[in-house]
């Protein structure tokens, strides 16, 4: 019962948060003018591709509200697309084929750091905790992080991946 609270929260938070940045603050004299019911009448949801780095059980809570229609409640005809890799969301991001990348901040600071004119701005933390994990070829029941001395480990692209070991 307590994941299930957890996951409806969290996808609620998530709903929240993507119906805020996607909302048009503007308003006009003639807006200001209509009633509340007026405003909560909406009758044409608004498209929002969301663009993801990889499908990741960590993204669970936002696949949960796109099947229980919490986006569509809210107004939001939401396109999820994935992208393969973070490279691909943030070119989906500036070249404005996705409105919001789901990706980790990395890409936003190389894309700033190489003098973006148009950089991403990160408005929202997605998980807590990162979902890496490592995976060797043998079982290696008594694993030590000195087993790795000397090996070749495969990550990420240059700089994603801690040099440290």
């Amino acid at each position: 019962m307590k994941k299930h609270c957890i996951a409806l929260f969290l996808a609620a938070a998530m709903s929240l948060t993507l119906f805020t940045a996607c909302s048009d603050n503007r308003t006009s004299d003639a807006d200001s003018q209509n009633t509340s019911e007026e405003k909560a009448d909406v009758s044409e949801p608004e498209k929002v591709v969301l663009n993801e780095v990889a499908h990741s059980i960590f993204y669970a809570p936002m696949y949960v509200a796109i099947e229980e229609g919490y986006f569509k409640e809210e107004g939001i005809d939401l396109d999820l697309v994935t992208g393969f890799g973070a490279d691909k969301t943030m070119t989906a991001v500036l070249s404005g084929e996705a409105d919001i990348g789901f990706m980790g901040s990395e890409a936003s600071i190389y894309t700033y750091n190489e003098g973006a004119n148009d950089y991403v701005v990160n408005f929202a933390q997605l998980t807590q905790r990162a979902g890496n994990f490592l995976v060797a070829r043998e079982d290696m029941p008594d694993f030590t992080w000195d087993d790795l001395k000397g090996k070749l480990v495969l990550g990420g692209r240059k700089g994603v991946v801690h040099t440290s070991m």
